[in-house]
């Protein structure tokens, strides 16, 4: 049996993925899990809450490890995770990710920045942040960020064996997507070979954030605004569904563009900008300006409609909503 490194006063070794839908956090905890109890005669557990069940909402994937001799009894969420896996970058944006990690916890993240820079990002004041890039690794080996995830969650946790997870691997996808199996593997094998880590000690005299549970409403009935009022509106006015996205987002050119508005029919966000003015003719008809990517979780159903090449893919990157926006496209075409 093998031993774990370290464990909470339960005895657990406690795990959570923070991502958002599709990007496959619940499979890989499963399968994490069955590693864990299979190869390494571990007792483990793993479960997920997540709100709609639809590409792009909110998911938490939570693992739990102990010895043989400890018997799990606790399905509550991890709160006080040694490992946390953010298969998103951007959830940092919307959801406290690092919530609860201790001096020496590991926060993994998708992400193509150095360790230093998530530090920065994240408000990590200690501990060990590892970064793999594995929305690249996936696009490029045609398979998905969960493979790439758990290899370099394997790597940051040597008690597992990397062995028996391609065997999990082989026997979850085998019978459905044979011919997706030795992608995911080699997928997984560089998701093990890539990541890269640094640890950052804490500075004298200063402390962890103060852990606070999240089952605690912050208002209380000291804290409460007059009469209910709802501080966190459920339009989309305010919010930015960027946190959704999944590597790929759609490109427009205007020059190639027909104004047919095949692609504002699908799409499910309304991210499409249009503007009134006359045709050659005189006639007044609606022109396609360009994306607002605020709204744009890069479904990419637009590009499948669209009959010219006016909608094309690319792989984002930091910067990407400035330079493709829809002032931007608009300025390209509009005499100064």
């Amino acid at each position: 049996m093998v031993q774990l490194p370290i464990v909470n006063e339960l005895g657990f070794f406690e795990i959570r993925l923070e991502s958002i839908g599709g990007l496959g956090a619940n499979l890989a905890g499963k399968m994490l899990a069955e590693a864990g109890v299979v190869g390494a005669g571990l007792n483990g557990v793993s479960f997920s809450s997540y709100g709609s069940e639809k590409k792009g909402s909110a998911v938490k994937a939570h693992i739990r490890f102990c010895d043989m001799n400890t018997h799990i009894r606790d399905t509550s969420p991890v709160e006080r995770p040694h490992v946390v896996g953010v298969f998103h970058e951007a959830l940092a944006k919307t959801v406290n990710v690092t919530s609860g990690i201790h001096e020496h916890s590991t926060v993994l993240v998708n992400s193509a920045k150095t360790p230093e820079e998530l530090r920065e990002l994240l408000k990590v004041k200690a501990g060990t942040i590892a970064v793999i890039d594995a929305t690249s690794i996936a696009l490029q080996e045609k398979n998905r960020v969960n493979m790439a995830m758990l290899g370099a969650l394997f790597r940051l946790c040597p008690f597992l064996d990397t062995d028996i997870m391609k065997g999990v691997i082989e026997k979850s996808l085998g019978k459905k997507y044979p011919q997706a199996v030795q992608s995911a593997i080699t997928t997984f094998e560089r998701g093990y070979n890539e990541v890269k880590f640094m640890q950052f000690e804490l500075a004298a005299g200063d402390s962890m954030p103060l852990y606070v549970r999240s089952d605690i409403s912050a208002l209380g009935y000291e804290t409460q605004p007059i009469g209910g009022t709802i501080t966190n509106p459920g339009g989309s006015f305010l919010k930015n569904l960027s946190i959704s996205r999944s590597g790929m987002l759609p490109v427009f050119e205007i020059e190639t563009c027909i104004n047919c508005a095949q692609c504002d029919t699908v799409c499910p966000d309304q991210c499409f900008v249009w503007e009134e003015r006359p045709d050659r003719k005189g006639r007044p008809q609606m022109f396609l300006l360009g994306i607002d990517y605020q709204y744009c979780k890069g479904c990419l159903k637009c590009i499948g409609a669209c009959p010219t090449s006016a909608l094309s893919s690319l792989r984002e990157q930091e910067g990407f909503a400035d330079s493709h926006s829809v002032k931007h496209q608009f300025d390209l075409v509009t005499p100064v």
